[in-house]
């Protein structure tokens, strides 16, 4: 029977749907993320666009983030105070970053702050199961540190071959590596491929290159195959003569790809929190990493103080350049 088990963290909230004790989706929520979908939000206008269309507004956020709204009102001017909902939450790419998207709030819409992850998994209809730092470790016995480095090092290995997974700022590519029957590897590796989609809420534009399948029966296998087991709502191409299929799926926010591999900085900081918070001990609580990592946790002073309240002990910071991975606390 699946559940989501979530862990309301610091710095960060983390869901992953487990079915037979292995995680089918993962989600993460980092403070900082930026207005989340459905959330209402004053703004001020920056560029008006042409047409009433390309606008940009500046949020009443801290550091002001922008977003691209889709349609102006005839005759707004620039510096007009607008209230809008967010569409699409800001995105992270190699190379650049990407606004979010609003369009104007119905009028008198209070402001909110839109659904968080929590209120999300629940209105799912899955039981939730919370997981403390004092109780049994629910995630890390379902894979999460095991997932987290897949999606780091962008390697996924199943029975018979691996995937390779690379975000572009053009697609998604998934690459399907193995040996033997190119249509067995096609199939295992098809599934794996899909598994990864979902579990990482890959949305956008996604390009998987199976083995090449010279005849028809066995692309229009793979071309069955993928409609059977990612969930809709999704387009696709057929597998070509090359071996290669587009997905497009609606990309709402970031998927957990971009969130690890784009942001390292972050990613690390968030699984030493999470360790420092399990670490055994008492006295002084000493969260050892490279300088970025030790930077980052530092510029966020509620973060320490979290820390400290849910463990009861004064924590400490020490930078080391020499540090590899996440770091270390005890």
């Amino acid at each position: 029977m699946a559940e989501w088990l979530y862990e309301a963290g610091i710095g960060e909230t983390r869901a992953a749907l487990v079915e037979d004790g292995e995680i089918i989706e993962a989600r993460v929520e980092r403070d900082g993320d930026g207005p989340r979908i459905g959330a209402v939000v004053a703004a001020r206008l920056v560029e008006a666009g042409r047409g009433g269309k390309g606008a940009l507004v500046a949020l009443d956020r801290p550091g002001e983030p922008q977003a691209t709204l889709a349609v102006v009102p005839p005759a707004t001017s620039t510096g007009a105070r607008l209230v809008v909902e967010i569409t699409r939450m800001a995105l992270r790419e190699r190379g650049r970053d990407k606004p979010a998207r609003a369009v104007l709030a119905e009028p008198d819409a209070p402001l909110a702050d839109g659904p968080d992850l929590r209120a999300r998994i629940a209105a799912s209809g899955v039981a939730v199961t919370e997981v403390r730092p004092t109780g049994p470790d629910l995630l890390e016995q379902a894979g999460w540190s095991e997932l987290i480095d897949h999606v780091r090092v962008g390697h996924w290995p199943f029975a018979g071959g691996a995937l390779w997974v690379d975000a572009t700022p053009a697609m998604v590519l998934i690459d399907i590596d193995g040996d033997g029957d190119a249509l067995a590897l096609a199939k295992s590796g098809g599934k794996a491929a899909v598994a990864v989609i979902r579990c990482c809420d890959i949305g956008g534009s996604i390009g998987i290159d199976f083995p090449s399948l010279p005849d028809r029966a066995g692309r229009q296998a793979i071309d069955a195959l993928v409609d059977a087991a990612l969930p809709p709502p999704f387009e696709r191409t057929a597998v070509n003569g090359f071996g290669l299929m587009q997905i497009i799926r609606r990309r709402e926010r970031p998927s957990l790809i971009e969130q690890i591999r784009f942001d390292p900085v972050a990613t690390d900081a968030a699984l030493l929190l999470r360790q420092a918070e399990r670490a055994a001990g008492t006295g002084t609580l000493r969260i050892a990493a490279r300088p970025a990592v030790i930077d980052h946790i530092a510029a966020n002073p509620t973060w320490i103080d979290a820390l400290q309240t849910r463990t009861g002990r004064r924590v400490e910071l020490a930078a080391d350049v020499a540090m590899k991975g996440a770091g270390h606390a005890q």
